[in-house]
């Protein structure tokens, strides 16, 4: 199958082969970037702090701050500076960041179905796997505005639905 015409690429090095698979698995297959990009995605942490602070898997701040970087130059996420604090960076996801959604919502919904996952980390899969390819893209449209263009979160949006599903699971577990 040919490649699309005019479709950016990431700026990462060659891979061991050209297979798609491959060079995927070489950009995010480590222990934690796909970790921090759910962070960043479902979790709604954009500050180096909150990454570290808010990680259900305890990254370690030297192994959190290598992800960023890496994350960063594959083009997956972009630094900019947080106008509320001097030395606070803002972490946003970029447009192949955000199409990762889907490979994110088949992720979950496989660790559910197949791995001894708990009730309050598994539920925005179950959702995600309902809601489907429709949902899929009213949370990357979500993603796109505020990531992208700096507005935020609608209150009703799907990151909003997905988090109350959360909490209402960690509630109770």
């Amino acid at each position: 199958m040919p490649q699309p015409v005019g479709v950016r690429r990431l700026p990462v090095p060659e891979g061991k082969s050209g297979c798609p698979i491959n060079l995927t698995v070489e950009l995010l297959g480590d222990r934690w970037s796909l970790v921090v990009l759910r962070d960043v995605m479902f979790g709604g942490h954009r500050h180096f702090r909150e990454l570290l602070t808010n990680s259900v898997e305890g990254i370690a701040s030297n192994i959190l701050a290598s992800r960023l970087s890496k994350l960063v130059d594959a083009g997956l996420l972009s630094r900019h500076d947080d106008p509320s604090h001097q030395q606070k960076i803002d972490y946003r996801l970029t447009e192949a960041a955000i199409e990762l959604v889907p490979l994110m919502a088949h992720l979950g919904a496989w660790g559910s179905r197949w791995l001894p996952t708990s009730p309050e980390l598994s539920i925005r899969a179950q959702l995600l796997a309902r809601g489907g390819p429709e949902m899929w893209e009213r949370f990357m449209d979500e993603l796109r505005a505020a990531h992208l263009e700096g507005r935020p979160h609608p209150a009703d949006g799907v990151l909003a639905e997905l988090t109350l599903a959360y909490e209402r699971a960690a509630s109770t577990s």
